[in-house]
């Protein structure tokens, strides 16, 4: 159990990668769909540039949508609207006019029984199809089927059927006709009095009706039978064939997989991205083992691959014409501010590749979206710089709209039918670029990174650790901006992180802020208090100053890869001084106390700064400095630390160190204001 136990903690690391790589597999396979895809690409009025294409099983020719739209206009134009009718009401009425008529009337008026036959006739007019409840927004010749009891009982035309405010106009017609008008107001009046409608519309029998007319539409025309020629190499893809092959492309990505094959499916894509994500991985494995061996920096890769996937499948689900508002270049724009181009780069292709499984247009997503990403990598120098950042985002975009024209023409052959809000959303993907500022430091917080933005605002001397450090340790305070200018020009001649350097050459000697005196750079007063110290406890204070560094850095948040170089900047060297004065008094005591606890530097720039700190404290002691002696001394000083096994663990070569040297003679030279050597 034990031997279990210490396998699984010396694996740890490999084993939370093995588990990382499995679930971010399983999850962008989630996201994928679970269909086949069509392997042929095809434009409607381009030549079929595949083999002959036979039919590889029978299948249904489907219908264009425009097709199954205008059927369903014409259903909807042609389907009959349903209405209620009360055929008693006609009867009720009949019997109200003869009783409202002689109340109305009296009997000596003249004409009384030919007024009585108009209203009569007027009534049975009005009732012959019925009289509506409301004046509906229909045309005249609609088809209505009057139905009383859930039964059919009368077909007719909208139009014949009589509307509510229309009786007025019939009365007057037939007085007129009949010479009887001086009693019109009286008769409308009594009218206004009987006159009910017994036709009401019946909406959920018609919407019913109209549902099922539409349900019975045909989504299909004809078939293909299998082994059919659809096209032949070189064809024309237009017509017929077009929507044979639209229909082919559909039956593909549509249908329902029975269990076998749905499981084969998946394990094919599952294949296809782990493959993906394993070249990624070998590629830091290989190229970057300072990133693959921090599980944090391989879990912010693993999220923001995965991120990138999923915002472009959920907008592909809402509305896949929008997939060009995905701003995509964020992924290249994020892993260069916290590692480098190349990795950025290598990654974005990855995602983009694993997106050509879902993208509509996939050939034309991919070469936009790699194209992009390679102007985003060759256009941010400096992203801490916000117009680099406009200005790379305005690049990018008109790039996007570049090449977005140019596969249209490709297509279309002209520029007619130019879908200009495709050229908004790409403006909308470069103004959202944009928020890769306010997102690097939502991930610097996240997952403890650090940018070039904030290296840049911790390189300003008027942060307040560093202006504590000028008040209480000014000596200090020089001597570290002599160390990062020096560490600065070195980690540009040799390729390395200059900006980081220098940040770290800034703040790894905060520690001394503690007890400032008991550091020559600060004795002005010429009163030197290690006279009253022994040698260990002298050697103690001074080895001290690296642990106070760490704690007050991280008391004031500074980022752990600042903090590194507070630990490692004098390795596990040994306070020379101080140890050669105690050994006068006893020979056979130990190095251990003498030495600082380390670690040494491992890397370039960790490295960069041993040097720069031990050859810039050491060159106060030269007297009558000249060329000669400056080279001897940065000679020593670097051979020693190389002689002490001190950049073992660092990844910097020889050549490096001697470019190292070349910087630091010349850098020397110019503080010392040395004049050129010139031959007697």
């Amino acid at each position: 159990m034990e031997d279990l136990i210490n396998k699984w903690y010396k694996n740890h690391s490999l084993l939370y990668k093995v588990l990382l790589f499995l679930s971010t597999t399983f999850l962008i396979v989630y996201l994928f769909p679970k269909s086949g895809k069509f392997k042929y690409d095809f434009d409607k009025g381009k030549p079929w540039q595949s083999e002959n294409l036979y039919a590889p099983f029978n299948f249904a020719i489907k219908k264009s949508v425009d097709e199954i739209q205008k059927e369903e206009q014409e259903i909807k134009s042609e389907s009959p609207i349903y209405f209620d009718i009360n055929t008693k009401v006609k009867s009720q009425v009949l019997e109200l006019y003869e009783a409202k008529f002689d109340e109305t009337f009296s009997d000596t008026i003249p004409k009384k029984e030919a007024l009585y036959n108009v209203g009569k006739s007027t009534v049975d007019e009005l009732y012959r199809f019925g009289v509506l409840d409301e004046n509906y927004k229909y045309p005249d010749k609609k088809h209505i089927i009057l139905v009383e009891d859930q039964k059919q009982v009368a077909e007719t035309n909208y139009g014949q059927l009589t509307k509510i405010d229309e009786f007025r106009t019939v009365i007057e017609d037939a007085l007129t006709y009949n010479d009887l008008s001086s009693y019109e107001s009286t008769l409308i009046s009594l009218f206004f009095d009987i006159i009910s409608p017994n036709i009401s519309l019946n909406s959920s029998l018609t919407e019913n009706a109209l549902q099922e007319e539409l349900n019975n539409i045909s989504t299909v025309r004809g078939s293909i039978e299998k082994e059919t020629l659809i096209i032949s190499k070189g064809e024309i893809v237009e017509g017929n064939k077009y929507d044979i092959l639209k229909s082919l492309e559909s039956e593909y990505e549509s249908q329902v997989w029975n269990s076998s094959n749905y499981n084969l499916v998946i394990f094919a894509y599952a294949l296809l991205v782990a493959l993906a994500l394993l070249m990624l991985l070998l590629f830091l494995r290989k190229y970057r083992i300072e990133v693959f061996l921090d599980n944090t920096k391989v879990t912010f890769i693993f999220f923001n691959i995965l991120l990138m996937i999923l915002l472009t499948t959920l907008i592909i689900n809402y509305n896949s014409k929008q997939v060009y508002v995905i701003p995509l270049c964020i992924l290249p724009l994020v892993l260069k501010a916290f590692f480098d181009a190349r990795l950025g780069l290598f990654a974005h292709v990855l995602t983009v590749l694993l997106l050509g499984f879902i993208v509509p247009n996939s050939y034309e997503y991919m070469f936009l979206q790699i194209i992009a990403g390679i102007v985003t990598i060759l256009t941010v120098s400096e992203l801490y710089k916000r117009a680099n950042l406009f200005i790379s985002v305005g690049q990018i975009t008109l790039i996007y709209i570049i090449a977005y024209f140019a596969f249209f023409v490709i297509h279309e052959g002209n520029i007619t039918n130019l879908k200009l809000e495709t050229f908004g959303l790409f403006i909308l993907c470069g103004l959202a670029t944009l928020f890769v500022q306010p997102l690097i430091y939502i991930y610097e917080k996240l997952f403890g990174l650090v940018s070039d933005v904030s290296l840049l605002e911790l390189s300003d001397t008027n942060t307040k650790l560093l202006k504590e450090l000028s008040n209480k340790a000014p000596g200090t305070f020089h001597h570290s901006l002599n160390v990062a200018n020096l560490a600065e020009a070195s980690a540009n001649e040799i390729g390395a992180n200059a900006m980081m350097v220098r940040v770290g050459a800034l703040y790894h000697d905060i520690g001394k802020m503690k007890s400032p005196t008991y550091f020559t750079e600060n004795q002005a007063t010429g009163i030197n208090p290690h006279d009253e110290l022994s040698s260990r406890e002298s050697a103690k204070i001074i080895i001290d100053h690296v642990i106070d560094g760490i704690e007050i850095a991280k008391k004031n948040n500074l980022p752990d890869r600042v903090i590194d170089f507070i630990r490692t900047h004098h390795g596990t060297s040994m306070v020379y001084y101080f140890y050669m004065k105690e050994k006068e008094l006893d020979e056979t005591i130990s190095d251990i106390d003498f030495r600082y606890p380390g670690p040494k530097p491992y890397s370039k720039e960790t490295a960069i700064l041993m040097m720069c700190d031990s050859v810039e404290a050491a060159s106060k002691s030269l007297k009558e400095p000249s060329s000669t002696k400056i080279d001897k001394f940065v000679e020593s000083i670097i051979t020693k630390q190389m002689d002490d096994g001190q950049f073992l663990n660092a990844n910097i070569t020889f050549k490096e160190i001697q470019l190292i040297k070349k910087v630091l003679k010349n850098k020397l030279a110019n503080i010392f204001h040395l004049r050129i050597e010139y031959p007697e």
